[in-house]
This record gives structure tokens, C-alpha cells and sequence, in this order.
């Protein structure tokens, strides 16, 4: 079972299980205003809180992608030791990504036919990327080869539920997502989106809800529909919203008692176009 895993640095993982299993992590790029920063690590959450204080001041933030020859520089150091990877993309509806990576792992296939970069298509984000990180890490455990552990994870993808609230919807009018208008109405009434990460892997917005606690009644609405017991682990990931956090962390308990949950802070990559104060609530349950 000598292969890696790997995912981008669109995905939030328990920091801890991240570092002991090594898990490998593909760098992205974002800026905060002028300045590019090369995200390549799980951030602490001190560099993440100043990234959403800039924000919250006015900075500007973006994204770029990896494009095939990254991938290349990344994975061939492994491939030529005889290494496999399975690498676990940011979702094709939300960016180019998971393209580029076929588009290296194609080219690759020639030169290293002893070793092989496999992606998956999450169809996910930030804290689902992190929960299929955990099982394709319980999976190689169990024995599974590079082949099965996929194969699971892309069944297990039809079952990853992502329910965000988001705080500004301006980030969404830069993104597209909403027109001007809405989203000046939506600033002066204090209405929060409420979106999901849809079995095409696309954000959609499916709900708007007046005010924080109602967005949080919403997104606890959605997962007690959609969760199943003895489903580990529930990602809390959010936008430097603390309070919005540990109050999703209270309900989801009442909820769901012997759950395990992970709150950890949103990663940059999603963050730039999501915007501070966004808080998601994020399970395998039932099919998308």
C-alpha cells in the first residue's frame, strides 16, 4: 500500500490528524491586497484571524489555480521513487483544478508507469475535502489499494452535505453569484444567504434567512434532514466567527450527542471568495 494522499489547500483538516498521517498538500496561491502569499501548510489560526481582519477592513482577496506544470513539479519527485498518489481535488464545479490535475496525470502515465497520480473529484470544499481525507486515510489502513480507496471516496462523495451561511454577501456579488442590487438590500436588512455545495459540486444559493441566529436555525434545519447516526466526523469550518461556531457546536450536539466534531477555520482558498463571517456546517448524510 505504498501511496500518498494528498489534497490541495482548498480542504480544512484536523490539524493534528493532518500532521500525523502525513498527509501531502498541493500549495495554492491567494493575495491580500498587493500582497501573493503561497499557501502550503494547514495555516495557524493566528495568520488565518489576520486574513479575516484584513477583510473585514476592506483588503481585496483572490485566488489562482494549479495549472498541470505545478502538478508536474509537485507529484514527479514521488513518481520516480516509485510512490502513487491519490490526490483529492477541489470540486470541478468550483474550479479548474481537478482538469489541470487529469490534464498531469495523463502526461505523467508515460513517463512513470511504475507509480500513478490518481485524482478524485471531490465535488467538495474545505471541511468535506478534510472528512474524505479521514476515511481514504482509515481506508489505505484497512488495506485498500490506491483503486479501492478511490472508488469509496467517489461513492462516499454522493453522501457529503455542506451547509453555509454567509455574512456579506459582496463576495458573492464578485463572484457572480448575486447582482448588486441583491446583495445592497441584502447588507442594509442584514439578510444571510444560505448556500450549498450541490451534487454538481456548485454553490448555489438555496435560502436567505434575517439575521445570524436565523441563518444558524436554518443550516441546523438542514442537517438534522439530511444526517445519519454513527457519521464521524462533523466539520465546523468558518470565517473567523467564533460565536456563530460554538453555538452550531451546541445544537449539533443536542442533535447528535456521541458526534465528533471539528471546528477549525476556514482556509484561505475558500475564505477569499466567501468573505469573514461565514460559518458551515459540513457531514456525510443521506445522498446529495
Amino acid at each position: 500500500m505504498n501511496y500518498l494522499i494528498a489534497v490541495d489547500a482548498a480542504a480544512d483538516i484536523d490539524e493534528a490528524f493532518f500532521t500525523q498521517n502525513n498527509i501531502c498538500l498541493f500549495p495554492m496561491d491567494y493575495s491580500l491586497g498587493d500582497e501573493m502569499v503561497s499557501c502550503t501548510t494547514m495555516e495557524s489560526e493566528e495568520k488565518l484571524k489576520v486574513f479575516y481582519q484584513a477583510q473585514a477592513n476592506g483588503e481585496l482577496t483572490r485566488t489562482s489555480q494549479i495549472t498541470p506544470y505545478l502538478y508536474r513539479k509537485y507529484v514527479i519527485p514521488y513518481l520516480r521513487e516509485g510512490t502513487s498518489i491519490l490526490y483529492l481535488t477541489l470540486s470541478s464545479g468550483l474550479s479548474s483544478t481537478y482538469g489541470s490535475a487529469c490534464s498531469a496525470a495523463k502526461s505523467l502515465r508515460e513517463e512513470y508507469p511504475e507509480a500513478e497520480l490518481l485524482p478524485v473529484d471531490t465535488l467538495a470544499a474545505t471541511g468535506g475535502m478534510g472528512i474524505l481525507a479521514e476515511r481514504a486515510v482509515r481506508n489505505r489502513q484497512k488495506g485498500m489499494s490506491l483503486q479501492e480507496n478511490a472508488e469509496d471516496l467517489k461513492e462516499a462523495v454522493r453522501h457529503l452535505q455542506h451547509w453555509f451561511l454567509v455574512s456579506d454577501m459582496q463576495y458573492l456579488k464578485r463572484g457572480g453569484r448575486v447582482s448588486a442590487s441583491a446583495a445592497a438590500i441584502a447588507s442594509v436588512l442584514s439578510i444571510k444567504p444560505i448556500l450549498q455545495i450541490d451534487r454538481e459540486g456548485k454553490l448555489p444559493v438555496i435560502g436567505k434567512a434575517r439575521g445570524t441566529k436565523a441563518a444558524v436555525r436554518e443550516l441546523l434545519r438542514h442537517y438534522e434532514e439530511y444526517c445519519l447516526p454513527g457519521e464521524d466526523p462533523v466539520y465546523i469550518c468558518h470565517a473567523d466567527a467564533p460565536d456563530t461556531a460554538d453555538l452550531l457546536e451546541q445544537k449539533i450536539r443536542e442533535l447528535t450527542p456521541d458526534v465528533t466534531i471539528r471546528k477549525r477555520l476556514l482556509s484561505p482558498i475558500i475564505g477569499a471568495h466567501t468573505g469573514p463571517g461565514m460559518a458551515s456546517i459540513i457531514h456525510i448524510g443521506k445522498e446529495r
